[in-house]
C-alpha cells in the first residue's frame, strides 16, 4: 500500500505518450518523471504538470474565474501531457487569452452564434410539468440550437480560433455524436477538414449521427480498443492531435482535457449561464431560481450554466449517470491530461463507466466540477437509467418536448427531489436541457417496446 502523497499508476488504455496517476493521501504532492514515460516507448520526455491557483470569491465561494497559467481549480486541473504537447498546450493558451480579450473575436462569435447556431435559445416555462410535480420548472432549450445541443457554443469558438492560428484540420472526440455533429458542421462552415473518433460501441447506438457527420464531410474513426465508448475515443483523438499537431486543432467536446480546455470549453458554454440569468430575471421579477440543475458527464453543459449562477444564491445541482458517478463516486487521479476524480478499482486502474446515455457514459469528470464539489458550491447527484428513460418519457408526454437521455438525467433528478420534498412546493427550478432526443429514438424505442 503506497502512502500519503505517493503517486499510483492509473491506466490510460494503450494511449502511447500518456501515464496517469492517482495520488494518494492528501498533502498534494506530485512528481515529475522524466526519462521513458511506462509503456509509452517515448524517451526522455515524460510528463509535465503545472502548479496550483486557485480563484475565490467573497466568503471562499468559487468565483469560476480565470485558473490563471496553471490551470487549477483548487486542487484539480492543471496540465499533465508529453513534453511533445506542451508547446501546443502553451500556443493554445497564449491564443486564447488573447482572442478573449479582443472585442473583435468576442463579437463575432457572438455574430456567429446569433445567426447560425440561433442564439438566445429561450427558457420555456413547463406548466403541465410544474402541476404535474408541485415546483415552478423553467427549461433552458439548448434543444433548439442548430445542430440540436449545447455542443455548437464551445465548437464554434474553438473553431474560430483554429482558424486564427492558421489550422487547416478540427480532431473532435463524440460519445453521443452531438459534438461531432457539431465539429462536423462548423468544419464545413469554415472550409476546414475533419477527423472524429467515436468509440464503436456508440457508433452502433448513434447511427444517426455518424450518418449525420459523414454527410458533412467528416472522417469518422471507429475506436475499437478498450470500452470502445467516450473514453476510449478521447484517448485516440489525443494521440492523433500528437502526430498532427502543427496543422490541427484538438478541438475537445467537453470541461476536461489538460489546461487550457477545462477553463476554455466553460468560457465559451457560460453563454448558456449568461443568457439563463437574464431571462430569469425577467420572468422572477429580478430574482433567480432556487434551484439551477444540469446533467453532467465531462460537464461542460452543467459548467456552462453554473457559470451564470454561481456569484448568487441559487443551488446549484449536478446530475450524473449512475453508472458513471466520476464525483459520487471516483477517487483522485489523472486522465487525459487534468487531475481530477475517475473510476479506480484498488489497483488504480480505471473503470469503465455504463449508462444507457453515450454522453455520459465517462469514468470521470471535468476538474472545475470536482472543485465546486469539494467547495460545497455545487452538489452532485445521480439518476439511474431507468429513471433517466421515465423522465424522456414525463418531458415528452407533460410538455411535448423530447429531451436527450442526457438531459433526461437532469430532469430525473428534479422529479425525484420534487416528490421526495428535497425541492420545496412551489420552489422554482432551472433545467438545461442540453440537446434534443431525436438521436435516442432506436435507443428509446428498443428500451420501451412491449410496455402497456
Amino acid at each position: 500500500m503506497s502512502g500519503p502523497g505517493a503517486l499510483v499508476r492509473v491506466g490510460l488504455g494503450g494511449l502511447a505518450g500518456w501515464t496517469s496517476w492517482r495520488v494518494n493521501g492528501d498533502d498534494g504532492a506530485y512528481a515529475r518523471p522524466s526519462g521513458e514515460v511506462e509503456g509509452s516507448g517515448m524517451s526522455g520526455g515524460g510528463m509535465a504538470m503545472t502548479g496550483n491557483v486557485v480563484a475565490t470569491a467573497a466568503g471562499g465561494r468559487p468565483a469560476m474565474g480565470d485558473p490563471g497559467p496553471a490551470g487549477r481549480f483548487g486542487e484539480f486541473g492543471g496540465r499533465f501531457v508529453p513534453e511533445a504537447l506542451v508547446p501546443a498546450c502553451e500556443e493554445l493558451e497564449s491564443e486564447f487569452r488573447s482572442a478573449w480579450s479582443e472585442p473583435g473575436f468576442r463579437s463575432g462569435l457572438s455574430a456567429l452564434l446569433r445567426d447560425y447556431a440561433g442564439r438566445p435559445t429561450p427558457v420555456t416555462q413547463a406548466r403541465r410539468l410544474s402541476a404535474e410535480l408541485g415546483v415552478r420548472v423553467l427549461l433552458k432549450r439548448e434543444d433548439l440550437t442548430h445542430t440540436g445541443s449545447h455542443k455548437i457554443n464551445n465548437v464554434a469558438g474553438q473553431a474560430l480560433l483554429a482558424r486564427r492560428m492558421g489550422k487547416t484540420e478540427l480532431i473532435a472526440e463524440t460519445g453521443a455524436g452531438q459534438h461531432g455533429v457539431a465539429a462536423a458542421t462548423m468544419a464545413a462552415y469554415l472550409g476546414l477538414d475533419c477527423t472524429v473518433f467515436m468509440g464503436e460501441r456508440d457508433m452502433a447506438r448513434q447511427e444517426l449521427n455518424v450518418f449525420r457527420m459523414e454527410l458533412l464531410g467528416a472522417r469518422v474513426v471507429p475506436v475499437t480498443s478498450g470500452s470502445r465508448t467516450l473514453k476510449d475515443a478521447t484517448s485516440e483523438a489525443l494521440r492523433h492531435w500528437v502526430t498532427t499537431v502543427d496543422t490541427a486543432a484538438y478541438c475537445i467536446g467537453s470541461a476536461m482535457g489538460p489546461h487550457p480546455y477545462p477553463w476554455m470549453v466553460r468560457e465559451f458554454q457560460r453563454v448558456i449561464g449568461d443568457e439563463a440569468r437574464a431571462q430569469c430575471a425577467e420572468l422572477l421579477a429580478g430574482a433567480v431560481p432556487d434551484a439551477v440543475v444540469a446533467c453532467v458527464g465531462g460537464g461542460s453543459n452543467a459548467v456552462g450554466t453554473f457559470a451564470g449562477f454561481a456569484a448568487t444564491g441559487a443551488r446549484l445541482v449536478g446530475v450524473e449517470a449512475a453508472g458513471g458517478a466520476g464525483i459520487s463516486r471516483g477517487q483522485l487521479g489523472v486522465l487525459h491530461g487534468f487531475l481530477s476524480t475517475f473510476l479506480q478499482d484498488e489497483n488504480g486502474q480505471v473503470i469503465e463507466a455504463q449508462s444507457v446515455s453515450a454522453g455520459l457514459d465517462y469514468p470521470g469528470v471535468g476538474p472545475e466540477h470536482a472543485h465546486l464539489a469539494a467547495t460545497g458550491r455545487a452538489e452532485y447527484h445521480t439518476a439511474s437509467d431507468d429513471e433517466a428513460v421515465a423522465a424522456v418519457e414525463l418531458c415528452a408526454r407533460m410538455e411535448g418536448i423530447l429531451p436527450a437521455l442526457e438531459s433526461a438525467h437532469a430532469l430525473a433528478w428534479t422529479a425525484r427531489a420534487a416528490r421526495s420534498g428535497d425541492l420545496s412546493p412551489g420552489a422554482t427550478v432551472l433545467v438545461t436541457l442540453s440537446g434534443r432526443g431525436d438521436k435516442d429514438a432506436a435507443t428509446l424505442k428498443e428500451l420501451t417496446r412491449g410496455r402497456g
